[in-house]
């Protein structure tokens, strides 16, 4: 079936799904075989070699993954996909699959402190060295290349304040220097972001997250080229054991289904939330796109269709205010993950980002009175009257 007509919603219903040939089952079959039975030795040696299609070992895929792969490679416009245990997995095979002993990466400064944690302490097990460089500027990026530097890899927006990098100007950078640029997806997903289209080589997403919406999977995929997936698939995840199972791969399938729905009102509450938290008089600064004073806003407009689900805030008073109305917030959640129905709130100097040195953490402008909010699919006005609550309780000292 031609979907290319399709729009983005049609897709994520439709695209490389059938019913089920013999029952009929419209709902995605669930697969979780890890053995499968061929005809006869040569048969099975062939899908091995890869002379011929088709899964011979649980760990390298199954049916139902299968299924959920072609999906987001249709969604994201590429041509492979690989979906894997985390969002971490993800990452971690998406740069093994360039890099090896003596090489070096550029990683964007503003990143997830889970990828912080992989560049800075398992990367250099395998003798990859990095640079962490200011993004923002192309210029910066190219003058930090090396001669043993073999990838460039970013998120944008990043984790957890919200920087948007030029993708289409790093991606010539990139392609100039033959380089890969690895794009991490995670906050935007494909409804409203697609970075192999804007020229980046791969894509990477937490599917725990948007992808799947509703708090229940651990899962990750790597998206890009047939001959970088087939390496992931084969020697990154595939020797590591990071294969995604079905049932997991089968929950996600149903999340795709309403991806776009509920990406746009995370959006529209988004917005909301941020305006209003941008005039509170106890709110230092808030880190979202979609308002004007963000410094990547012009960019953010031109590279993105919406303006994600995450608003980023600084209150008065540092660790001890921000922790106060984490504390008061009676809607809200406390918890590390995001893109779920429910609004969460985390503080990432103490929790996501905690890992990082405070010097390292000051200098990428994560400050102890940051709070990260996943806005939820509630009513934005019961979000904003649980934050409004929580900020009254700011002592008077606390307050600018």
């Amino acid at each position: 079936m031609n979907n290319n007509h399709w729009q983005f919603d049609t897709k994520a219903i439709h695209a490389c799904h059938r019913p089920d040939p013999e029952t009929g089952a419209i709902s995605q079959t669930v697969v979780p075989a890890v053995a499968y039975a061929f005809a006869d030795a040569e048969s099975a040696a062939a899908c091995v070699s890869g002379e011929r299609q088709g899964t011979y070992y649980g760990r390298y895929g199954n049916p139902t993954a299968r299924t959920l792969e072609e999906k987001v490679a249709c969604l994201e416009n590429g041509e492979a996909c690989i979906g894997l245990s985390s969002g971490m997995a993800a990452i971690s095979s998406a740069l093994l699959a360039f890099l090896q002993a003596g090489d070096h990466v550029i990683v964007t400064k503003d990143v997830y402190g889970g990828t912080y944690n992989f560049i800075t302490k398992m990367a250099p097990r395998f003798g990859i060295s990095h640079s962490f460089v200011d993004c923002t500027d192309p210029a910066v990026v190219e003058a930090s290349i090396i001669s043993n530097t073999k990838a460039i890899f970013v998120e944008t927006p990043s984790n957890p304040l919200l920087t948007v990098l030029d993708l289409k100007a790093l991606a010539e950078v990139a392609k100039a220097h033959k380089l890969p640029l690895i794009v991490d997806n995670t906050f935007m997903t494909p409804c409203l972001q697609r970075p192999l289209e804007l020229g980046a080589d791969v894509v990477v997403h937490s599917a725990t997250k948007y992808m799947n919406g509703h708090g229940d999977v651990l899962a990750g995929f790597v998206v890009g080229r047939q001959d970088v997936v087939d390496f992931v698939r084969m020697r990154v995840s595939g020797d590591l054991g990071q294969n995604l199972n079905a049932w997991e791969s089968f929950l996600i399938l149903r999340g795709l289904k309403t991806l776009g729905l509920r990406v746009r009102e995370h959006c529209a509450n988004a917005a909301a939330v941020a305006g209003y938290l941008d005039a509170h008089p106890n709110v230092m600064k808030v880190h979202y796109p979609g308002l004007a004073s963000h410094p990547q806003h012009e960019l953010a407009r031109r590279q993105m269709k919406e303006m994600g689900g995450i608003v980023s805030f600084e209150v008065h008073g540092g660790e001890g205010a921000a922790k106060q109305v984490m504390d008061r917030l009676e809607l809200a959640m406390i918890s590390f993950s995001l893109g779920d129905p429910e609004t969460l709130v985390q503080h990432p100097a103490s929790m996501t980002h905690f890992s990082m040195p405070r010097e390292v953490r000051y200098e990428q402008g994560i400050t102890d009175g940051l709070l990260r909010l996943s806005i939820g699919l509630e009513s934005a006005e019961d979000i904003i009257a649980d934050l409004e609550q929580a900020l009254q309780t700011l002592p008077e000292e606390d307050q600018a």
